[in-house]
């Protein structure tokens, strides 16, 4: 049999190079060489397979299965189980990723004891030994099922052959930039091992009809760590956000082969692990003082309506330039608003320093927090407050102009139930809970005592 060996391959331009290498010599393309298993021969996977390919067996569409009667796995959390369409599918890969600390292993500890009271589960941690995963399953109580079984291993073959003849319901690998596969010289974590270690696990995964989680990192900028493909390969993406050091944690999904993706699942960490949060609106708004700059947003997270208090602060700005600031709100957003605020409105804001933060450590990707957020800052640069009964929402254009929201009946819905007696929203939606403006200014000048 051949001896395997290596090669880099750009993917941009084609051309193989016996070491890696930063830039592409051939066609100057930064970090595009890749690693590849070739034979002694130089023959590549591809040339020796070419040629030895069968005709596919087809089946007509009334003959195929259909996915809809297989088995899913509960995660014993209602809300995970609707932002994954139902929970686990057998078969199916789950991709999880999120910033250290803010709860992964904790959840699907959590998750993998609930599965574990009756199905088998495989626990696989390439970070923790044996010993430190117990320790973590003993705090959280989940260390008494005889059906869990744990393993620490970084290679990609072994857990592989493990789920793949182990008759496993669910598996988890924590985390799929940890392993490698030993046919790669690469170190682990590198785009290449990466790619090929998660197609082997994903192929056990479906060869044996094995639920599989695969945990992921993320970079400094949130996006998750590793080559774009990876996403690709699996069924379903779940974004974990939030403030590791307190406040809320998010769990979305931004891919589901089976199930929306416009579903969010609140958490909350406590001694006993992570719990959802039943009413997360009057959770967020429990310690709210009604002062300028206090804005009560209604939005959407994913399907759910959601209240949520938006803090302004608006300062003289001291060293020429001025700062501008957001937690849980787009900069590039923000800037865009103290502009229109600016052009439209009789506010002075360019030798002002201007902060803006979203209670509780969301993230806000609502278009129609834009007029919430105007007005928190333009209460607090007038210091004037708005009125105790009154949420806000609704997009704001360039013109100055108020448009309509998504969902608007779901948030006046939402916010008639935590005692709200008015919405600040646009003139189009037509209801008596609603006090419609046309613009900002409106808005401004009709509301802001």
């Amino acid at each position: 049999m051949a001896k395997a060996r290596s090669q880099f391959v750009c993917q941009q331009c084609g051309a193989s190079f016996s070491k890696w290498a930063g830039r592409c010599e051939n066609c100057g393309e930064w970090n595009s060489l890749v690693e590849q298993v070739v034979s002694s021969g130089g023959s590549s996977v591809v040339d020796k397979s070419a040629g030895r390919g069968k005709a596919l067996k087809t089946s007509s569409i009334r003959e195929a299965a259909s996915e809809a009667g297989l088995e899913r796995l509960s995660t014993g959390i209602d809300d995970l189980d609707t932002v994954l369409g139902g929970g686990f599918l057998v078969g199916g890969v789950v991709l999880v990723a999120g910033q250290p600390g803010i709860g992964k292993s904790t959840l699907l500890a959590q998750v993998a004891a609930h599965i574990a009271k009756t199905k088998s589960v495989l626990y696989v941690s390439g970070e923790e030994s044996v010993s430190q995963v117990k320790l973590r399953a003993e705090r959280l109580g989940a260390a008494d099922s005889e059906k869990m079984q744990l393993a620490s291993s970084n290679s990609a073959e072994d857990i592989a052959a493990s789920i793949q003849q182990g008759g496993y319901d669910l598996a988890i690998v924590d985390s799929v930039q940890t392993i490698s596969l030993s046919e790669i010289s690469s170190a682990p974590g590198s785009v290449s091992q990466i790619t090929n270690s998660s197609n082997v696990i994903i192929r056990a995964a479906k060869a044996s009809g094995t639920a599989v989680i695969l945990v992921g990192h993320v970079t400094k900028e949130g996006s998750i760590a590793g080559p774009k493909i990876l996403e690709h390969l699996v069924d379903v993406v779940l974004n974990f956000e939030g403030d590791r050091y307190g406040g809320f944690r998010v769990v979305r999904a931004q891919k589901n082969r089976y199930g929306s993706t416009n579903e969010a699942a609140i958490f909350e960490m406590d001694e006993q692990g992570l719990r959802i949060v039943k009413n997360p609106s009057a959770e967020l708004l429990a310690e709210r003082q009604n002062l300028d700059g206090s804005i009560v947003l209604a939005t959407m997270e994913g399907a759910r309506p959601l209240l949520v208090e938006i803090q302004a602060l608006v300062n003289p700005t001291n060293f020429g330039y001025p700062k501008r600031t957001a937690s849980g709100f787009d900069l590039n957003r923000l800037n865009l608003l103290v502009a229109v605020l600016e052009k439209r409105t009789k506010l002075k804001l360019a030798d002002k320093d201007i902060y803006v933060n979203v209670v509780g450590g969301l993230k806000l990707n609502d278009p129609a927090a834009d007029l919430a957020v105007a007005m928190a800052i333009a209460s607090a640069s007038a210091g004037r407050s708005l009125d105790e009964g009154a949420v806000v929402f609704g997009e704001i254009g360039l013109g100055g102009e108020v448009r309509s929201a998504t969902n608007w009946q779901a948030r006046i819905k939402e916010a008639k139930k935590l005692g709200f007696t008015y919405a600040i929203a646009p003139k189009v939606h037509k209801d008596k809970f609603i006090k419609g403006v046309s613009d900002m200014r409106q808005a401004l000048i009709d509301y802001l005592q």
